[in-house]
C-alpha cells in the first residue's frame, strides 16, 4: 500500500493581497481552513502545512488537528517552503508527497484523490496539474524526487521537475480547480461565483 502525505504551502506574506490571505473568509471558514479540510478528507495518510509569515496568528486560527512545519526562510520563496516541508516529511515513512497551495480554493477532495490514485498506478512518475501551457501544483512527487525537492531554490517552486519529459510526468486536466487567489480582484471574483 502506497502512503501519501499532503503538504499545504501557506508560508507567504500575501504582499499582493495586502492582508493575510490564509485568513480570508471563504465559505464557513477561511482559505487555509478550507484547504486543510479538503486535504484531510482525502485518501492521504497525513496532512502537513508549512507556515512562515505571521505563523503564530495563522496557526491559532486553525481548528483542525494538523502538523505544522515552520519555514524560517519563507522570504526565500516557494521553493524554500517545499524544501522545508519535504525535509521534515522525508524522515517519516511516506512513498509520495502531494504538494498543494493554500490559495487554490477550487482544489477539492475529489481532485486530490484523483492525483493520489493516479500516482499509486504510476509510482515512479510525478503527477502534476495541467495549466494548459505548463504543469504545476497540486502535484504528487514519489520518494525518488524528495532529494531534488529539498534542493530547490528561488520562487519557481517545482516547475522544472513538473515540466520535464512525458516519461517522468503525468499531467492531469484540472479543469477549473487551479484558480489562484493572489490579489483583491482574484478574491472578489472568487466570492462572486
Amino acid at each position: 500500500m502506497t502512503k501519501t502525505a499532503i503538504l499545504i504551502l501557506a508560508a507567504g506574506n500575501s504582499t499582493r493581497m495586502g492582508e493575510i490571505k490564509q485568513l480570508l473568509p471563504y465559505g464557513n471558514s477561511t482559505l487555509l481552513q478550507h484547504a486543510i479540510r479538503h486535504a484531510k478528507n482525502s485518501i492521504a495518510e497525513q496532512v502537513f502545512c508549512v507556515l512562515g509569515a505571521r505563523s503564530t496568528r495563522i496557526q491559532k486560527s486553525i481548528t483542525e488537528a494538523i502538523v505544522f512545519i515552520q519555514n524560517k526562510n519563507w522570504q526565500d520563496g516557494l521553493s524554500s517552503s517545499i524544501a522545508c516541508g519535504v525535509e521534515n516529511i522525508q524522515l517519516m515513512d511516506f512513498d509520495s508527497i502531494l504538494v498543494m497551495l493554500a490559495d487554490q480554493p477550487k482544489t477539492d477532495t475529489a481532485y486530490l484523490n484523483l492525483l493520489i490514485e493516479t500516482s499509486v498506478k504510476h509510482t515512479n512518475k510525478c503527477v502534476a496539474s495541467d495549466y494548459g501551457t505548463k504543469n504545476g501544483v497540486p502535484a504528487v512527487f514519489p520518494k525518488a524526487y524528495f532529494k531534488e525537492l529539498i534542493n530547490l531554490k528561488g520562487d519557481r517552486g517545482a516547475k522544472i521537475l513538473l515540466n520535464a519529459t512525458d516519461e517522468t510526468v503525468i499531467a492531469l486536466d484540472a479543469q477549473d480547480k487551479l484558480q489562484d487567489i493572489d490579489t483583491p480582484e482574484d478574491y472578489a471574483r472568487l466570492l462572486k461565483k
